[in-house]
This record gives structure tokens, sequence and C-alpha cells, in this order.
């Protein structure tokens, strides 16, 4: 059994004449707003929004707060399973470069930011529905997660990605409602105050089988804490402009679809819990269906099991048996 797939990359650029492709996840933020008779303006208005939010926080030597913008670019990673040029869409992420309108200089921005993946919404749609329809008293089925996390692994690994990119992808989430968040000393210059939590969420768990851990950080004008998923250290690895270029990017999309949390009119106080609930909140002026959203995840979830999982299942699970990190890095 080998213990290759072969992957590729797609780009495609984020900006008002963003068409989403027929393989990205329509509940994707980018694509939700790409849609309907709202779809130039919405994005018009969602690159401002992260262009703002960018110079707000690279605000040294930027009095008018206008030296930098931000492209964003989808990056699409298929994985071809058999090496017969049939290919699947594993995951989808964003990638973030700045320009210095001062010096002509394009800067790398954060890859990661977003993450998109069918097989997720597999996992959370359709496995854990049904574990949890079954009326089984544990948390999670056995193994959940685990073919996830190893797929993403190899992915970010392969040597096809790190042609592309010098980073580890930075994976930028909202906080979890069901969990409360307590402020502590620790002040990043850039990612602001940190928050930690008493334990993990199902999304923490879900992320740390691919291999990433998670810290939390209220940046300066914020209104609630930001969830970073990261491997390796996020606060050293990382340049203060890749760090901005995320948060920009990351909290405008969360303004627009969670703004009960994110552009809730004031900040999180010491300990904080965040609610879909929360009515002291201010709406963007840009369309988003959240109730297709959730519709759609477990539409999209069923078709991947119908055409990844269950065509490929003896192929993934020997696959998975045998494949390390460790292994792969050999």
């Amino acid at each position: 059994m080998s213990n290759q797939f072969a992957c590729s990359i797609k780009k495609i650029r984020f900006d008002e004449n963003y068409q989403p492709a027929d393989s990205t996840r329509l509940t994707t933020n980018f694509a939700n707003l790409a849609r309907g008779e709202s779809r130039e303006q919405n994005l018009r208005n969602t690159l401002r929004m992260i262009n703002n939010r960018f110079n707000a926080l690279a605000h040294w030597d930027n009095p008018t707060a206008d030296r930098y913008s931000v492209e964003v670019d989808i990056i699409s990673v298929d994985l071809d399973i058999e090496g017969n040029g049939k290919t699947f869409p594993i995951i989808e992420m964003l990638k973030s470069t700045i320009t210095d309108h001062h010096t002509n200089q394009r800067i790398e921005g954060m890859i990661g930011n977003s993450f998109s993946s069918y097989v997720r919404d597999y996992d959370f749609s359709v496995v854990l529905k049904e574990h949890n329809q079954a009326n089984s008293t544990s948390y999670a089925p056995e193994g959940f997660g685990d073919l996830h996390g190893k797929l993403y692994q190899y992915l970010v690994n392969s040597e096809t990605f790190k042609a592309e990119f010098n980073q580890q992808p930075v994976i930028c989430l909202s906080v979890s409602t069901a969990k409360k968040y307590h402020r502590i000393a620790n002040e990043h210059p850039v990612l602001g105050v940190e928050y930690k939590q008493d334990e993990y969420s199902r999304t923490d768990e879900y992320f740390h089988k691919m291999g990433l851990q998670v810290r939390f950080f209220m940046p300066k004008g914020s209104a609630a804490p930001l969830a970073f998923y990261f491997a390796g250290d996020l606060l050293r690895d990382y340049s203060d402009f890749e760090l901005i270029s995320a948060i920009s990017t990351m909290e405008t999309f969360q303004k627009i679809y969670r703004p009960e949390i994110y552009n809730a009119n004031s900040s999180a106080a010491q300990v904080y819990q965040a609610s879909l609930d929360y009515p002291d909140y201010s709406l963007t002026q840009i369309v988003y269906d959240r109730v297709e959203r959730g519709q759609l995840a477990v539409k999209q979830g069923k078709w991947t099991e119908e055409n990844f999982i269950k065509p490929y299942q003896n192929i993934l699970e020997q696959w998975a048996t045998s494949y390390t990190v460790q292994h792969q890095a050999a």
C-alpha cells in the first residue's frame, strides 16, 4: 500500500468579480457572500472592511490609515486518491498578500485564515449527528476526526504545499459559544490580550487531531477573542503583518457571519462566554444567508459520503492505518 496520494493546488482571487468554483463548499464564508443580487456590493464592502481593519492595526507610520491594502486568494487543494487524474476538493484556505502603497512593496500575509473542508462537514453533519441520534452516552464516536486530521497533515506537509508556501497555516475561527474564557495577564502587541478556557471544545479537539494547538486573543478594538489554530509557535513563527492580515480578514468575516459576537457594541469582559442571543450588536451592510449555511452543511456532508468516503473507504482506511506524520517527514 503506497503512502502517497497526489495533491494539487489551485488559486482564485477573492475580489468583487469573484465567482465560486463548482467545487467550492457553498457554506464557506467567501462563497456565501458571492451569490445573489448583492454579490458585488457584498464583496466590495467585505474587502473595504478588511483593508480598514488592517490599517487600523498597522497604524505605525500610517497617519492617514490608508498605507496598506490586502489581496486575498482562495487556495484549493485537491487530492487524487488513485493516481488516475480524478480529484476531490479536500480543503480550502485563504492566502493574503499586502501591498505597501508608500514603497510599492508586496509583503507576504498569512496562509490559512479560513478553513473549508467537505470531510469536516461529513464528520460533524453525518457521523456525529448519527452518533447523537443513537442516544449514545459517549461524547463522540471512537476515532472521530482521525482520518480528517491525517489527511490535513499529509497535505500541509507535502512537497506540493511546501513548494508553494513557506509557512504552516494559521486558522482563525470564532470562539465556542459553549465555553467560558478567562482573560489573563499576557498581552501581545498585535494579537492583543490573551484568554484561556477551562476545557477544550469539540472543535478544539478536532483541530488537535490535525496537529494544531489553539490560543485565544482579543486584538485591540475587537469585541471578542478569536481562536487561532496553529502548529509551532504562534507568537514567534509569524511576522506582525502575517498576524494582522489574519485578524483583519477573519474578524471581518466573523463580523458578517456572527455579528452578535464580533460586531457587538461592547467588548468581552474579564470572564466571557459568547452568545448568538446577545442583543446589543450592529449589523454590517452585507447580505449573508446564515440559515442556508446550516442547511447546506448536512447536504454537503452527505455528498462527501457518497463521492469520497464510500468510494475510497478501503483505500483510506488502509492509508490512515499506516500513515504517520513522522513517516511523511522522513
